[in-house]
């Protein structure tokens, strides 16, 4: 292993923890895949890693801290499920080794990279939210740091195809955890989330929508100059990161004001954000923009810390 990367573990071989390895493997400054660690001897993700030269581990978290290479991981990304994180976690953090988490488990701080990317450095678990919140919460923030957010909605349509058995089984945490990052890292003072599995053939790329009640006489040229700036932050590490339109502002009347959560004023503007992910192809195909998002951001932000730890 190089003096100048950080050796780090990837547990979860399927799709996600496959495709963290490739990038991390071509993109990483900072960072070596010295370990992949699954629960399925016959596991693609495993005989991948292993072809690569990377210890392959088919007997989980229990396998990985008896590995000859343990003592040397200083990160270890957590892509498996919500349930098993809460175990792996507590494993990793007896032997003080920092953990991303691109689960929706939300044991630690919520992180968006161009939100608050070194507000959480040091923290010993960081978690990455869910693909719908690394696409469009950085929206959300791009909207709120302009103006008040009373209340922000999304929508995030992927490909079932690109859905495996973990985003399946994780709907439910999926939102849990991107309704409160929308609040604590986005700034709205409310916020909802919604996923959709698009079975169309050929599979559709992600397509993500961004609601967001303001007051009416909010500053629209303010608000689309910092939508259009953040678009281009995020495209720093997800290049296939995209406005599919201009920003859409709509003055609407309201009968009631409670209608909208959080809501006081009977007139608000609504700001309607339209954005497509077409996935880097490293791995997966370009229309799992939903894992590529995920991981990309994961990589980012492992590389922050691998920078972080090397300066030590």
């Amino acid at each position: 292993m190089s003096n100048q990367k950080i050796a780090v573990a990837i547990i979860g071989s399927g799709n996600i923890g496959s495709d963290l390895m490739y990038k991390i493997l071509r993109q990483s400054k900072h960072q070596e895949v010295v370990a992949m660690v699954g629960i399925d001897p016959a596991s693609e993700g495993l005989s991948r890693a292993k072809s690569r030269g990377i210890e392959a581990i088919d007997s989980g978290i229990d396998g990985l801290v008896n590995s000859a290479q343990f003592k040397n991981i200083k990160i270890a990304y957590d892509a498996t499920s919500a349930g098993a994180h809460h175990k792996h976690n507590e494993i990793l953090q007896a032997h003080g080794v920092r953990v991303v988490d691109l689960t929706p488990a939300a044991i630690g701080p919520y992180l968006i990279p161009p939100v608050n990317s070194d507000a959480h450095i040091g923290a010993p678990n960081i978690n990455m939210v869910t693909c719908g919140g690394q696409a469009t919460i950085p929206m959300v923030h791009a909207v709120s740091r302009v103006t008040p957010v009373n209340y922000a909605e999304i929508v995030a349509s992927i490909s079932s195809k690109s859905a495996g058995p973990g985003t399946r089984a994780n709907i439910d945490e999926f939102t849990e955890t991107t309704s409160k990052a929308i609040v604590e890292v986005g700034g709205a003072e409310n916020g909802k989330a919604i996923i959709i599995l698009n079975p169309a053939e050929p599979p559709l790329v992600m397509r993500d929508t961004v609601y967001c009640c303001v007051a009416a006489d909010a500053d629209e040229e303010a608000i689309t100059a910092s939508i259009l700036e953040m678009e281009k932050s995020v495209q720093q590490y997800v290049p296939g990161y995209s406005l599919k339109q201009a920003p859409q502002f709509d003055n609407i009347k309201l009968n009631r004001a409670d209608v909208i959560p959080g809501n006081t004023a009977t007139e608000i503007k609504k700001v309607s954000i339209f954005l497509e992910v077409i996935g880097a192809g490293f791995y997966l195909p370009e229309y799992a923009g939903n894992l590529d998002i995920m991981t990309s951001a994961a990589m980012s932000v492992g590389d922050r810390i691998a920078s972080h730890l090397l300066a030590k």
